[in-house]
C-alpha cells in the first residue's frame, strides 16, 4: 500500500476534530516558547472548547494581553500563529476591550493558557 501524504486541508481538517480542552492545552505548551515571540503577557481560552463543548464547526476563543501596547502587526501575527497552530478560525480578543454584558461569563470561564 503507498502511502500518499496527507494535503493542509486533510490536515486542518483532522486538527479541527480533535479541539477539545487538553489537547488545546497541550499544544500551547508545546509551543510556549514560539508564543512568547509575540510579547505576550497573558492568552486565556475561553468559549465552548473551554467548556468541552466545541463542535466540529467551532473556533477558539482567546483572549490575550500583550506587554506594552498591542500593535497590529503582533496582534495578526498571534492570530495567524494560533490559526496555523489548530487549522481553525480563532477569535482573538483583547482583555481590555471585552463587552461589560458579556465580560463576567467570559471571565468566569476563562483558562490561562499561557
Amino acid at each position: 500500500m503507498i502511502h500518499q501524504p496527507t494535503s493542509q486541508s486533510d490536515q486542518s481538517h483532522q486538527l479541527a476534530r480533535s479541539l477539545d480542552r487538553q489537547f488545546v492545552l497541550d499544544r500551547i505548551q508545546a509551543n510556549s516558547n514560539t508564543l512568547q515571540t509575540f510579547n505576550i503577557q497573558s492568552l486565556e481560552l475561553f468559549g465552548s472548547v473551554a467548556r468541552d463543548e466545541a463542535a466540529l464547526s467551532s473556533d477558539l476563543d482567546f483572549l490575550v494581553e500583550f506587554k506594552g501596547p498591542a500593535t497590529l502587526r503582533g496582534y495578526m501575527g498571534l492570530k495567524s500563529f494560533l490559526e496555523d497552530l489548530f487549522g481553525c478560525s480563532v477569535d482573538l480578543v483583547s482583555r481590555k476591550k471585552l463587552k461589560p454584558i458579556i465580560r463576567d461569563s467570559v471571565l468566569k470561564e476563562a483558562i490561562r493558557v499561557a
